[in-house]
């Protein structure tokens, strides 16, 4: 028994045989239960090569064993891993021979094989995590980088059926004006009181965008908004955005530090319109690793902010504090400066927040854009302690 503990101890033992099961072995999972309905259905009788299977099996894999409906196992021909190890312990053909295959056999099932398994179960999963993290961060990316909708003052629809849809009224600058909940789609369907509820809005605030959440009822009330703008004939337009995150978000402490006088529905309305004024992204992200995950989406966020810069009349608190310079404490600031004394016309203005001295407004000016303020240096990267010497290149 010492003997084989010490085999499996061995490193290059161990080595050679991880490198033949990588190679040769497969990912065999079955069902726990085969007559239980599941999404994991197709993979109830399934086995791919540890060579070729692709990322978002793996995670789809790892999630089924996680929820208790998969068993995963990695299969290998054992006679051959048996044999390898044989040819690399045995000398001759001894009286000690036969005991001596028979405890290799025992040690390669007991202690050599699981720790191999657990070895490249382990490296599949880092694998395909790292390359999901990838693909999120180049979506999130991608997302940041589109042009926002200036100058639009919204009605954000979050559809729903029982519960009714949520509505968020919202200035071009993303602040709240109003909210309430209508209720155009089955079982009540009270088309016209949605209707009327739209145009007192439409009105009332001089709305020209409608955001339409692509969620559970979106195709109900599109229909009612479409009807609604063609029979009243209302400068307004409506588009549909991605619901992908909102519930996340509008649930977060983030969210409820930002609104705490709101409920999570109306938060959720509010993110959606944002969206379209500011800004869902790959598949298994819960699965993967969180922390890894959020160390590269919070550096996407950095270098996007930091790259494009942010309007600083539409960003919420938790967007500028992403950028150089300032804190959370001075991001939160910033934005109750923006509601008191309304939108900011120049970045001379940010030397008025509270707690933003010489040096955050050194770091953070040339990253907070200002569209259609006094001065058009404003909207661009160009620092104001450049503005003299661009102004005389100009």
């Amino acid at each position: 028994l010492r003997r084989i503990e010490v085999v499996a101890d061995d490193a290059e033992h161990v080595a050679c045989l991880r490198a033949a099961t990588k190679r040769n072995g497969a990912l065999s999972v079955e069902a726990v239960d085969a007559s239980e309905k599941t999404v994991y259905e197709a993979y109830y009788d399934f086995s791919e090569p540890l060579s070729r299977i692709p990322n978002h099996r793996i995670l789809a894999v790892n999630r089924g064993e996680k929820e208790k409906k998969l068993k995963v196992k990695v299969r290998t021909d054992a006679d051959a891993a048996i044999s390898q190890l044989e040819r690399r312990i045995l000398r001759g053909d001894g009286p000690f021979a036969a005991p001596l295959k028979a405890a290799i056999a025992d040690g390669y099932k007991r202690l050599i094989a699981p720790s191999v398994e657990r070895d490249l179960r382990a490296e599949l999963t880092e694998r395909a995590e790292t390359d999901a993290i990838r693909v999120f961060a180049k979506n999130t990316e991608n997302l940041l980088q589109q042009r926002p909708v200036r100058g639009a003052r919204i009605i954000a629809l979050d559809p729903g059926y029982r519960t009714g849809c949520k509505v968020a009224v919202l200035d071009e600058y993303g602040k709240l004006l109003d909210h309430t909940t209508v209720y155009p789609t089955p079982p009540r369907s009270q088309v016209k009181e949605t209707q009327a509820q739209l145009a007192a809005y439409v009105e009332k605030h001089r709305i020209n965008v409608i955001v339409i959440g692509n969620g559970t009822g979106s195709r109900e009330t599109e229909e009612v908004v479409a009807d609604y703008i063609a029979r009243s004939k209302a400068p307004v337009r409506y588009t549909i955005v991605n619901e992908a995150g909102a519930s996340v978000y509008s649930a977060s402490k983030l969210a409820s530090e930002e609104y705490p006088d709101l409920d999570v529905t109306t938060r959720g309305a509010m993110s959606l319109g944002r969206r379209l004024q500011a800004i869902g992204v790959g598949q298994y992200q819960h699965d993967l690793n969180q922390a890894a995950l959020e160390r590269a989406l919070t550096g996407v966020v950095e270098n996007v902010v930091n790259r494009v810069g942010v309007d600083l009349n539409t960003a919420s608190a938790s967007l500028l504090g992403y950028v150089s310079g300032i804190s959370a404490a001075v991001a939160k600031n910033t934005v109750a400066y923006r509601e008191e004394h309304g939108a900011f016309t120049d970045r001379g203005q940010l030397k008025k927040v509270p707690k933003l001295g010489a040096k955050a407004f050194q770091n953070c000016a040339g990253f907070l854009r200002i569209s259609d303020g006094k001065n058009p240096l404003d909207a661009t990267s160009v620092h104001p302690e450049s503005y003299a010497v661009a102004n005389e290149l100009l």
